[in-house]
């Protein structure tokens, strides 16, 4: 009886799997954590473009430093980016290197000023995965109801403005349309460039990608050293396993 209900369960599994995706049409991330020119410049587009509203307040500037390769000074200056200056800099706010990454922008302003406070963004992939978070960064278009005027057709009416615009440039949804010439729906992803961009479409792909990179380290910062640790311990397991049988045989060899 209890091996029926095991199949059972087994088959329901791809089921539950499915609707807990939500059945979305995810775009594929490209995530590789030992391509630090990858990390770098997510690196770069964290703090330029994400920084300004959003925290990393679990993680700290100089770890990010060590992994990818980067100098003391170099990650100050990446730090310069995404802070305040001296003069403007609010009480509470360090720009030492070994600080955490925050944000001067408080919860009660982020809820003022966009309905909610804008979250922080450590453990976003592990929360979202990265696919899903790669095909948000590409779901935005120009939507002039909204306060920011721009939507995204992953996240529906969602409160964050469109902040890569310059990036890929303003685009607008196209509408399909039946004989008659009424609209029949939106196509999620057909979009319409109303004005280009510093990059191409496939510069763009790439720098999301980047960053979204970037974004899945900072979730789990050791991963690489991890499995590094976890095939060594394999192996010596395996070894641990070959000598541990040949005592026990040489222990049992007279009982047998």
């Amino acid at each position: 009886m209890n091996k029926k209900i095991l199949i059972a369960l087994l088959m329901c599994f791809p089921l539950f799997a499915h609707a807990s995706e939500g059945g979305e049409n995810l775009m594929k991330a490209d995530v590789n954590l030992e391509n630090k020119n990858s990390l770098r410049h997510g690196a770069k587009l964290f703090v330029n473009y994400c920084m300004s509203c959003h925290s990393a307040k679990y993680m700290r500037y100089i770890h990010v430093a060590h992994y990818l390769g980067l100098t003391d000074k170099q990650m100050q200056n990446l730090i310069l980016v995404s802070d305040f200056s001296d003069e403007d800099k609010p009480q509470g706010v360090d720009k030492k290197v070994g600080a955490l990454m925050t944000v001067a922008m408080t919860e009660q302003e982020g809820k003022k000023w966009f309905g909610n406070p804008p979250p922080d963004l450590t453990l976003v992939a592990r929360v979202r995965g990265a696919d899903w978070i790669y095909t948000y960064l590409n779901s935005f278009y120009l939507d002039p109801s909204r306060p920011t005027g721009a939507n995204n057709t992953l996240f529906h009416n969602v409160g964050m403005p469109d902040v890569l615009w310059e990036l890929h440039g303003l685009r607008k949804l196209k509408e399909t349309k039946d004989k008659e010439g009424n609209a029949e729906g939106i196509e999620p992803a057909n979009f319409e460039q109303v004005t280009e961009g510093k990059m191409t479409e496939a510069e763009y792909l790439k720098a999301t990608n980047d960053l979204v990179n970037f974004l899945v380290y900072m979730g789990e910062p050791v991963k690489m050293e991890r499995q590094r640790v976890g095939i060594l311990v394999m192996f010596f397991l395996v070894i641990f396993f070959i000598f541990a049988y040949l005592l026990k045989k040489e222990y049992w060899k007279d009982v047998h």
